[in-house]
């Protein structure tokens, strides 16, 4: 039998930003024919909404929404003048992610291009002049610029994805220059952005994955970056450690130690083609996405990661949390959202000692409560169930408490199971997971 040990007089720092997504609720303000799933983002809690893709949906705004290209339709344009830009559906998409009470993180640059031609993809004809375009996008939306606002949105990340395709691509689907050309135009947009906004936060460039570019662009860079962010995509949340580890390595060996490490795209994916694709799109939007979804929120909170930001809660084939078609339909992987978002309010985080490589547990407490959340996850969908036995010492001495189980699993969507009182110090369980199941505890201090 297995074993979950958790010292509640232990603490290692706060619970981090593990729950954020790309893109916000859908929700228009106009009535008609309206399907939303705004009260549902607000329930889970969502901290942070990156806006990069946003302009694939056409109720955010479509191809006139978040990029700088669908903004500043005419490069040519005066960039001082207000009548240069289109602000009218990217304001309108920020004030729903408002709405749900969500932090947006907004993506300079353009959406990924999959179609034979490319529109906006293609590197700035002046990066001087593209920087300053994006400083009164800036302007607009946190100072008031053009009848604006003053969302203080904190994170403005440059581009996307550039060492997605390699120089010699017939078909660059982010980046469509040169990677030497794509380290010359951070440098320009990062340096005057930030002498503009030494308050923001200035980063980018959204690896998608070749480590060898990362290592080049990070030695070389003698500009800001106030945060570095990549992507995975895998089946295993120790791959994303990994990954994980050696971007801190890399950041923290030239003299990066105060960026931040943010993973801003990832979900579960076996394969981009044939059956592999097939296979892991099913599985995003069922109790297996789900579970790797949880694992990989509880091996993250152990890692040096700073934020993570899932792919994609936007409507589309790889959101595991909402119906594609009818939104307020929630899915199996909107749940450990939810069930993480109890961890985060509480606050601080609690290391546990897991004696299995296939149950994932990351834990919190609060001053009147605590919280465990616990995942039997892998790959092999034919693993057997787990039964092990979980222990909570030193919490809340003195007092007794109450444990709710709340199970996420194929019959399931975070219902109460199970209820019981504890007046020691300390709580023992036994917990039998099927695969893929994923169990939250929330400890309540009594009397």
């Amino acid at each position: 039998m297995s074993y979950v040990q958790i010292d509640f007089s232990q603490s290692k720092g706060k619970i981090k930003p593990m729950h954020a997504v790309n893109n916000g609720p859908i929700y228009k303000f106009a009535s008609d024919q309206r399907i939303t799933n705004l009260d549902a983002f607000k329930e889970a809690g969502i901290p942070y909404a990156r806006t990069h893709d946003a302009s694939f949906n056409s109720t955010y705004g479509g191809e006139h929404t978040v990029d700088v290209n669908f903004i500043f339709t005419d490069f040519d344009a005066d960039p001082n003048d207000e009548a240069s830009y289109d602000f009218a559906c990217t304001d309108e998409y920020l004030k729903v992610i408002d709405a749900a009470n969500i932090k947006a993180f907004y993506r300079l640059g353009s959406k990924i291009e999959h179609a034979v031609k490319k529109y906006n993809t293609l590197p700035p004809k002046d990066f001087q002049r593209w920087a300053v375009i994006c400083e009164h996008i800036i302007k607009h939306y946190n100072y008031g610029w053009a009848n604006g606002f003053h969302y203080g949105i904190e994170y403005w990340e440059i581009w996307n994805e550039p060492d997605l395709d390699p120089d010699d691509s017939a078909h660059k689907r982010c980046w469509g220059g040169t990677k030497k050309q794509f380290f010359e135009f951070y440098h320009v947009a990062a340096t005057h952005l930030k002498k503009c906004f030494p308050e923001l936060k200035i980063g980018g460039p959204a690896l998608a994955h070749n480590v060898e570019w990362a290592a080049d662009f990070i030695k070389q860079l003698n500009a800001p970056l106030d945060f570095f962010s990549w992507h995975i995509y895998t089946t295993m949340p120790k791959k994303i450690t990994e990954r994980s580890e050696l971007i801190r390595k890399l950041l923290d060996d030239n003299g990066f130690k105060n960026t931040e490490s943010i993973l801003n795209e990832w979900n579960y994916v076996r394969g981009w083609r044939g059956n592999d694709w097939l296979y892991s799109l099913r599985k995003e939007k069922n109790i297996k996405g789900a579970a790797f979804i949880a694992g990989t929120m509880s091996t993250c909170q152990q890692t040096d990661v700073d934020m993570l930001m899932y792919y994609d809660a936007r409507p589309g084939g790889m959101n595991g949390m909402f119906n594609t078609d009818i939104v307020c339909d929630i899915l199996k992987g909107y749940y450990p959202f939810k069930m993480f978002n109890e961890l985060y309010k509480l606050g601080t985080y609690v290391p546990p000692n897991v004696a299995d490589e296939d149950i994932y547990v990351c834990s919190a407490k609060g001053e009147e409560g605590a919280a465990v959340m616990l995942t039997h996850y892998n790959e092999n969908d034919d693993t057997p169930e787990k039964t092990f036995e979980i222990n909570c010492t030193n919490i809340f001495k003195g007092h007794k408490k109450s444990v709710e189980v709340y199970i996420l699993d194929n019959q399931d969507d975070m219902v109460l199971r199970r209820k019981e009182i504890f007046t020691g110090d300390d709580i023992s369980l036994y917990l039998t997971l099927k695969l893929f199941t994923t169990v939250l505890l929330k400890i309540n201090k009594l009397s």
